[in-house]
């Protein structure tokens, strides 16, 4: 469970974050959409402790993130190539990673042998490093990265973004097979709102920083987006 209780994130004069209270079930697929500069980012970097609450907090299974560092074990995200680090090869990254999550090399190499399909021949065995992949093969890179250790909870900025079709349905694929056992807490966010409504159990809508829709995703959700942002 992910509690979430007034939490502010301002700058100078300016409140980009307003979340009075908002809950996330164990095991839930969450969407997040809004425009750009509704709050998304801000809202998963506060819970990567990446940067400060102005006020409130976030309780990730019991632990509140900017007071103590015992949800990251559990958590792991991709937001940006900034997470990579770019001198390594892809193998050197998902051993490093591994090894900061605990898995020896074998591990790492079972977990990778299930995303042959999805690296498309890309990213492993290249001898390339990681600066010089493609913003695409880089983001598959870090996507399966925060799947090494079998995570808990599993945040993803913009996902979609830069993948080919056939890689965006791959994942889509991914996902849903991360939260059909519901023990894996899967948070999303994205400007596309099709990609979004077809792996996300429930959607929230930020606009300018505040919860303006909170709704359990069915066959009318994309509609209702539409809609909503349609204006």
């Amino acid at each position: 469970m992910i509690t979430v209780e007034n939490l502010t994130k301002t700058y100078a004069s300016q409140t980009v974050l307003d979340l009075e209270h908002l809950e996330i079930p164990r095991g839930q697929s969450f969407g997040l959409v809004g425009n750009n500069g509704a709050g998304k980012t801000t809202f998963f970097s506060l819970m990567l402790d990446l940067i400060r609450p102005s006020s409130g907090n976030i309780i990730n299974n019991g632990i509140q993130v900017n007071t103590s560092e015992a949800w990251k074990p559990f958590t792991s995200a991709f937001i940006d190539e900034s997470f990579l680090i770019g001198y390594l090869t892809p193998e050197e990254y998902f051993y490093f990673v591994g090894e900061l999550r605990g898995r020896n090399k074998a591990d790492v190499d079972a977990l990778l042998a299930r995303f042959q399909d999805f690296f498309h021949g890309e990213i492993l065995g290249q001898k390339k490093y990681l600066r010089d992949l493609s913003k695409g093969n880089q983001k598959k890179a870090g996507i399966v990265a925060s799947f090494i250790g079998k995570p808990e909870v599993v945040i993803l900025d913009e996902p979609f973004a830069n993948l080919d079709p056939t890689t965006q349905i791959r994942l889509k694929s991914i996902i849903k097979e991360l939260t059909q056992n519901k023990e894996v807490t899967v948070l999303i966010s994205s400007h596309d709102l099709m990609h979004v409504t077809e792996v996300c159990e429930r959607i929230v809508v930020l606009n300018k920083g505040k919860i303006v829709k909170d709704m359990a995703t069915s066959d009318q959700t994309l509609k209702e987006l539409e809609a909503f942002f349609a204006g």
